[in-house]
């Protein structure tokens, strides 16, 4: 096709610029494995010894439904935004509001991952430049504080003392309250969460390029520790094996007892299963830059490759070795559930202290910002291509001089900022912003499972430059409904309105869409949106798939209804 070998745009001609290859897309996607760090303690507080094959688990299936990604991908040569924009066109034959859901509920989950990296990213400083001191019940202050206090126990005197000496920092807050479910609080986390999103737009200003040059350099600082991490405690025997057994799920989350392979157990299991899967299926934001790549046809199934290959290393062997080292009253400390010790416990894993501590700190505050680059960099092209397919308002299609996407990259940002401030108000509120999230992941996660068969009935005599094995598009619509499963059963793990919500989320799509479509565009789509498959509108009334689309949007929604009542805790 003459779009595989386009030339570059032109500056400032409203369009985004063919500038990077395969490894930009991975570098930019570097970020991806960074994301264990957003769940890994709340995953192991709910679910237990199993954490690990949660983890391992979940990556798999990510690679096994990416291979449905990168087919589809390879149909869209012209166009970013990644899966949801090239699966929505799937759908399109079938129903106008199906198709704005796959990318509404694509930028759903891609876009909380700068406010949740930002509050912690931002806790990671406090921590730094703050720390709340550590008193024991044998620290001299402690003693002294008995002897002056006559008739003071140590907990007591530890919990007095440890609010005298904390920074006023750590507590103050310009406002707080409550937003339904959730708390919101404009405190220090916040703020500082806010100059990190601003940085995160002044690299992502310069272009897909300038970024991708900007991600590799961190990317190598951030992966190759983390790989040491992952490495080091198998081979200097730091592994308690122990660590690893009993093999159930926790009779409760948070709780150290462990549980059974009952209804209960298997409830916690799926939320470790639902939660995990917007950090391990993340990878496939590689393919979210196809119209930017010089060659998209070789381009975009290398980039989701080996990127899913460089997540399935991180995501086993980081969990694997976390677990091993901390055991389960380790992964249920209050920093590592919270995110904020999580890099004092990967220093201590690597024999360091001190100095080393410090170091680590900064690696994963870089590891957290790489993850808010990856973030922006897709999710504001999923907005930017959605408003070029007529699918989101006309405003977000404009591109600056460098070739970004600066409306669709504001519009995160300030989105962000709202969430920013329910996520940095305390645990609860950070996962369920996450859970929400969630949400709209597994949503977008079925729709473009099933449109891979879909594009094969109705778009079957296309050329792909990729194609995957049938089988691998059979066992990927299936995976579509164990996640429906796992979202059914396990939003509730986190929070009891988060699956609710969820669908409230996903159905604002809904007036945004018409607003677009029927007011905007008169209810006609732009004449190029049906390019790269060269058909026309008119085309789009021979639906070859018959009623089998429908049925599964049916069958969808059984699994994930029924699991909600059969699965409790």
């Amino acid at each position: 096709m003459s779009t595989t070998t386009a030339s570059h745009s032109d500056a400032g001609d409203g369009q985004l610029q063919r500038t990077i290859d395969w490894r930009g897309a991975f570098w930019v996607a570097s970020g991806v494995p960074a994301l264990v760090l957003f769940s890994i303690g709340g995953i192991a507080g709910t679910t237990g010894n199993i954490a690990f094959l949660i983890w391992t688990a979940s990556i798999i299936l990510g690679l096994i439904q990416s291979f449905t990604y990168a087919e589809i991908a390879g149909l869209f040569p012209s166009k970013s935004g990644g899966a949801s924009v090239y699966g929505a066109t799937a759908w399109l034959r079938y129903s106008k509001f199906i198709a704005p859901l796959s990318v509404w509920c694509n930028w759903l989950a891609w876009t909380p991952v700068l406010s949740l990296g930002c509050s912690i990213a931002a806790a990671y400083i406090l921590n730094a430049l703050a720390p709340i001191p550590g008193f024991t019940e044998t620290s001299p202050e402690v003693l002294q504080y008995m002897a002056a206090n006559v008739g003071t126990s140590a907990a007591d005197a530890v919990t007095a003392l440890t609010a005298a000496a904390t920074p006023a920092i750590r507590t103050w807050t310009l406002y707080h309250g409550t937003l339904g479910p959730v708390s919101f609080s404009l405190n220090s986390v916040f703020f500082i969460g806010v100059i990190l999103m601003l940085i995160t737009f002044a690299i992502q200003h310069r272009g897909i390029l300038g970024t991708a040059n900007v991600q590799k350099y961190i990317g190598l600082i951030v992966i190759v520790p983390m790989l040491i991490v992952g490495i080091v405690p198998i081979i200097t025997g730091q592994i308690n094996w122990d660590n690893y057994s009993p093999l159930v799920p926790l009779a409760a989350a948070y709780s150290p007892e462990p549980g059974a392979w009952n209804v209960a157990g298997w409830t916690l299991a799926f939320g470790g299963m639902f939660i995990a899967a917007w950090s391990a299926y993340a990878f496939e934001t590689a393919i979210c830059y196809t119209s930017e790549f010089k060659n998209p046809g070789r381009d975009t199934v290398r980039a989701i490759f080996y990127s899913g290959l460089l997540c399935l290393a991180l995501y086993t062997l980081v969990p694997f070795t976390f677990q091993g080292v901390l055991g389960l009253n380790g992964m249920l400390a209050t920093p590592i559930v919270d995110g904020s010790g999580v890099a004092e416990a990967m220093a201590r894993m690597v024999g360091g202290a001190g100095f080393i501590t410090s170091i680590m700190v900064m690696l994963m505050i870089l590891a957290l910002m790489l993850s808010i680059m990856t973030a922006m960099a897709g999710s504001s092209r999923t907005l930017y291509q959605g408003s070029v397919d007529g699918w989101l308002p006309k405003f977000l299609s404009h591109v600056n001089s460098h070739g970004a996407p600066t409306r669709a990259m504001w519009t995160d940002l300030i989105f962000n900022v709202f969430l920013l401030a329910v996520a940095a108000a305390d645990a609860t509120s950070f996962f369920f912003v996450l859970s929400v999230s969630n949400c709209g992941y597994i949503i977008f996660n079925f729709l473009n499972l099933n449109a891979g068969w879909i594009h094969r009935i109705d778009n079957g005599h296309i050329h792909r430059p990729w194609k995957a094995p049938t089988i691998l598009i059979a066992v990927g619509a299936m995976l579509s409904y164990v996640n429906a499963m796992f979202m059914g059963a396990g939003a509730k793990v986190w929070n009891p309105w988060a699956l609710y919500a969820g669908f409230i989320a996903a159905a604002l799509i809904i007036p945004v869409f018409c607003y677009r479509h029927y007011i905007q565009d008169g209810g006609k789509f732009p004449p190029h949106m049906l390019d790269d498959l060269g058909i026309t509108q008119e085309d789009l009334k021979n639906r070859k798939a018959g009623i089998l689309p429908y049925l599964t949007l049916i069958a969808g929604v059984a699994v994930v209804l029924l699991a909600n009542w059969f699965f409790v805790i």
